[in-house]
């Protein structure tokens, strides 16, 4: 029988910690044998879970022999890992132990130096502290997860069990993993990456700028067919001086900003009316819906009918 031991870190964040549990807890073989046993390890006896605390019935000796090791997220992910903790996750893994993160649980297990040149992702949020707090990882926050082979690393924590289900899956084959899925009330692919859930909020300008105003026009305007001469004429400045400038104001170019603006726009508009994908795309200004349609697909990973789907 396959093993898994979750540690329950310091201030482990209690959905992470119970996904992962669940899931593989309640997986069975076509013959109904359960697919897993379930170890629960902590450093101490006791951790502390937030709004609770947990008593761990295995030590860290518990990660010895285990086939899989999962990491949940802990509420300060930056919060430095003990010695003992970092010797048992690299002692595993020279052992070649299969070893996974849940959400900000990439913190810790990229504390331990494992992910090091190796593609990750985390809780869009946490993406870019998690590339700034280790370079030598490579973060692609627009994923649901990311399979090195012996190294995982899930999103948010509801990308956790999109994560449970593709080991099960790797394990034991599609069958037991769907039959998971349908326990947990999940499909067992969902559509799209964590991009579709990303808010993408601009960057703030000072207040009584030139550029809080003009932005302030380009959301009044978004569905006007506007060049970027006539941003800059509304600027009052020259094209090449206004993209200079409002890149070094808000990080991109203000065509970026202004498709960035759509596409939120009609996310809003899918979300909260009965509008057509052809009204909605008119209405924030893309001139057909195909342009619109491949647009957001770009920006948010998935079409625009699939967005309302999920989040109308």
């Amino acid at each position: 029988m396959h093993t898994v031991a979750v540690l329950a870190l310091d201030r482990v964040i209690p959905f992470d910690l119970s996904t992962p549990i669940e899931v593989f807890s309640r997986s069975r073989l076509p013959d109904g044998r359960p697919g897993y046993q379930v170890r629960v390890c902590a450093e101490r006896e006791e951790i502390d879970a937030g709004a609770f605390a947990v008593r761990a019935p295995w030590g860290l000796a518990g990660l010895d022999g285990a086939d899989t090791i999962i990491v949940p997220g802990v509420a300060e992910p930056t919060a430095p890992l003990s010695p003992a903790v970092r010797d048992a996750l690299r002692a595993a893994a020279a052992d070649g132990t299969r070893i996974a993160s849940v959400c900000v649980g990439t913190f810790p297990l990229a504390a331990t130096g494992l992910l090091d040149g190796l593609r990750a992702t985390t809780h869009w949020r946490a993406a870019a502290l998690l590339a700034a707090t280790y370079p030598a990882v490579d973060v692609d926050p627009d994923v649901l997860y990311v399979d090195n082979g012996q190294f995982l690393t899930s999103a948010g924590a509801a990308a956790g069990l999109d994560l449970c289900l593709h080991m099960i899956r790797r394990d034991y084959g599609s069958a037991v993993a769907a039959d998971a899925a349908r326990l947990s009330v999940m499909p067992l692919e969902r559509e799209g990456g964590q991009a579709q859930f990303i808010v993408h909020d601009h960057v703030p300008t000072p207040q009584g700028s030139e550029w809080e105003t003009l932005l302030a026009w380009l959301r009044e305007n978004l569905a006007r067919d506007l060049t970027l001469a006539d941003i800059a004429e509304r600027a009052g400045t020259s094209t090449r001086t206004l993209i200079r400038r409002f890149r070094d104001q808000t990080g991109t170019t203000p065509l970026q900003w202004l498709h960035r603006a759509r596409v939120r726009q009609a996310q809003h508009l899918l979300e909260t009316t009965a509008h057509s994908v052809e009204r909605i795309g008119h209405q924030v200004g893309f001139a057909s819906p195909t342009t619109f349609r491949d647009r957001f697909k770009r920006t948010t990973g998935v079409s625009p009918q699939t967005y309302r789907r999920t989040f109308a």
